[in-house]
């Protein structure tokens, strides 16, 4: 069985990577099923691949296995690109954070833009550091809009918020997981990895 750790505690991220990467003798784990603390790796990088990269060689050395990290976010056009990096951490500063808290901060932001103007995307990468530390690297994205008021009990993260082009009507948190991972940005890059380790 080859173990690759994971370097997450997101439930849900960690749900769609065992769903979209079902290696025949892999096993995806987090630092916790291996009895050890998750990694704190400060996210310093100025993109979403610097900042897998730093978790997955973090991972990796740390656990001597191979490791697998996403990092990804949501980028509004009028916003120009925001919240992107900080997705996760866009309402730290002002409402406390969360997903919850972050959401709100997104609606305020967006308060007087119409529809029309609310594009954006969620992008995912993918940095994947084998038992020897050599690196894949993959990428997805999801194009949509940002709704007016969150929808659906699905997801996580902006998922209540944004409407992917391909299911209109219907925000990310609406779909189910096996909808999701079809269309959605972690799924594509997932997909990319995939069809990359397997040439």
């Amino acid at each position: 069985m080859r173990r690759v750790v994971v370097a997450t505690t997101n439930r849900g991220k960690l749900e769609e990577i065992r769903s979209a990467l079902t290696f025949e003798g892999w096993e995806f784990v987090t630092a916790a099923e291996l009895g050890a603390e998750p990694l704190e790796v400060e996210e310093t990088g100025a993109t979403f691949i610097a900042n897998a990269r730093l978790k997955a060689h973090a991972y990796h050395e740390a656990f001597g296995l191979a490791a697998l990290a996403d990092d990804s976010g949501l980028e509004v056009d009028v916003l120009g690109g925001a919240p992107g990096v900080l997705s996760a951490r866009y309402a730290d500063d002002c409402l406390g954070g969360g997903d919850s808290a972050n959401n709100a901060r997104l609606l305020v932001e967006l308060e007087d833009v119409p529809e029309a103007d609310r594009t954006a995307r969620f992008r995912s990468v993918i940095v994947f550091a084998d038992e020897d530390g050599t690196e894949t690297v993959a990428e997805g994205t999801c194009e949509g809009k940002v709704g007016f008021a969150p929808r659906g009990s699905g997801g996580f993260g902006y998922d209540p918020l944004f409407l992917p082009d391909a299911t209109p009507g219907r925000t990310m948190a609406e779909l189910s997981l096996e909808e999701k991972n079809a269309i959605s940005h972690r799924g594509a890059a997932l997909r990319a990895f995939r069809e990359t380790l397997e040439g």
